[in-house]
């Protein structure tokens, strides 16, 4: 974008109101995205977050610092131009959801499944009205039309910047039930976390830790909390 240079030119950071959303100035100068699109966020919440890692920044500009940055781009340039094929790819989880397909064995591991999954299950079928089927191993399961097209049609209602960071939620967990969950205040994100990571966490504690894949997984779970907090400001009018 046109003000994205590799170092800092700016001394004020302020949050500006724009088209009907909040932009971020740079000095007075509007902050642009990498495709050149004005960065304007539909809440202030949200703008403020934005504004803070522009604030933060040393002498040189490192995106990695601004994960609320680089999710607002995100959801401007690659997102909202892509809603429905964004939307469609997420629904499609449902179809394969994490929860519903259960190990055979051995039995401890099988207990945490049913003791984890099962209650969220049991609250999509019970106040999102749709109901998915389980089973053991790896075929794939057949589930209710009518579920899927429900699941679908919650997908698809949100905006680019709330499926934004729940793409994040689907495809870190594996899980569309249980990105709904955390999206609808039925479980935290830190539980859900967990929850999707059962059949891991048993692995590890039958064989220990790897230190690779344990820092692999704190960096995910990391981008998980990012991504529910990008989705709680982005609808938060506050």
């Amino acid at each position: 974008m046109s003000d994205w240079t590799a170092r800092r030119f700016w001394t004020n950071v302020t949050v500006t109101d724009a088209n009907g959303g909040f932009g971020i100035a740079l000095d007075g100068r509007a902050v642009k995205t990498p495709a050149k699109a004005a960065l304007i966020v539909p809440t202030r919440a949200l703008a403020e977050q934005v504004a803070a890692e522009w604030g933060a920044v040393g002498k040189v500009v490192n995106p990695e610092n601004m994960p609320f940055t680089r999710s607002a781009n995100a959801a401007i340039d690659k997102v909202a131009a892509k809603h429905t094929e964004v939307a469609h790819l997420l629904a499609e989880y449902g179809g394969s959801d994490l929860l519903c397909y259960r190990a055979e064995s051995p039995a401890e591991l099988v207990a945490l499944q049913i003791a984890g999954w099962d209650p969220v299950l049991q609250w999509a079928a019970d106040d999102l009205g749709a109901p998915l089927n389980t089973g053991q191993g790896i075929l794939p399961i057949a589930q209710p039309q009518s579920s899927l097209d429900c699941l679908a049609e919650m997908v698809a209602q949100q905006d680019a910047f709330s499926l934004t960071g729940f793409h994040d939620l689907v495809a870190m967990s594996g899980s569309l039930i249980l990105a709904l969950a955390v999206m609808r205040g039925r479980l935290m994100p830190s539980d859900a976390w967990d929850l999707s990571r059962i059949d891991e966490d048993w692995q590890i504690s039958q064989w220990g830790d790897d230190d690779e894949a344990l820092a692999v997984a704190s960096r995910k779970r990391a981008a998980f909390m990012h991504a529910d907090s990008f989705c709680r400001l982005a609808i938060n009018a506050g």
